[in-house]
């Protein structure tokens, strides 16, 4: 059955690998600000634990956590701004969940069936030994398939950011990255902040019916592997521990 054109889940995301395995991601989420999104919670699907806030009314998530040692973050569209079909074989949301469950997710993102989906691109972390970084961008007729490097990254979703837009938004990420230490709170203060008092442009982007309405970040450290979710809405914050790290 057809299933019918996903809610824009527009992000902008930042991705920091620090000192041994870890890693800092923050993920913006820029929707309409009338929709729904439920806290994250723990769900068992299919023997594997996972932890991701949902779309109230698609059921989907864009970001997520799992005890296979992954975590996958989505944003809408690949390199380009597509066409937006009104039907798509399958939800993006569930491509999210399929890789978090996965045993293998090299081989599993090699394997997926991608056609007729609609464009995203995932950032995606394994840790089952190393640290593995990999981002993964379906334009709707090719996978392209790539391990990043442990490096400082960022992304801006395809529909809703020219290349223009997308190169100044580097700009302020590499001065803000020399300038300052990268830290969990220094990040949220950049996702919140950054910008040039241009509200169509800025991280926290305010287009009157279309907003940031959340920032997700997931921190994994020598301590604990946790998400922080954040309602710019209301200004509630809700962070849960995945899980504690025992040395």
């Amino acid at each position: 059955m057809p299933y019918l054109a996903d809610p824009e889940f527009m992000c902008t995301v930042t991705l920091i690998p620090t000192q041994e395995n870890n890693f800092i991601l923050t993920s913006n989420r820029d929707e309409v600000i009338n929709r729904k999104t439920l806290l994250p919670e723990f769900y068992q699907i299919n023997k594997t634990r996972m932890l991701f806030p949902k779309d109230a009314v698609a059921g989907g998530t864009w970001i997520g956590l799992s005890d296979k040692n992954t975590m996958i973050c989505l944003l809408n569209g690949g390199f380009d701004i597509h066409e937006r079909q009104v039907s798509y074989r399958q939800s993006r949301g569930v491509v999210v969940k399929d890789l978090l469950e996965a045993d293998d997710l090299k081989k599993a993102i090699s394997d997926y069936d991608y056609k007729g989906i609609e464009p995203f691109t995932i950032i995606a972390a394994n840790w089952q030994s190393d640290l593995l970084l990999f981002e993964l961008v379906w334009d709707g007729r090719q996978k392209h398939f790539r391990t990043l490097e442990k490096e400082t990254h960022i992304w801006s979703s395809s529909t809703l950011y020219t290349k223009e837009m997308k190169s100044m938004r580097e700009n302020w990420f590499n001065a803000f990255e020399d300038q300052n230490m990268l830290t969990s709170d220094s990040l949220l203060d950049f996702h919140k902040n950054a910008g040039i008092g241009n509200k169509d442009v800025d991280l926290q982007i305010d287009r009157d019916f279309l907003k940031t309405i959340s920032i997700t970040q997931i921190v994994k450290n020598e301590e604990e592997l946790s998400m922080r979710y954040e309602n710019l809405q209301n200004k509630e914050v809700n962070t849960v521990v995945f899980e504690a790290i025992i040395a």
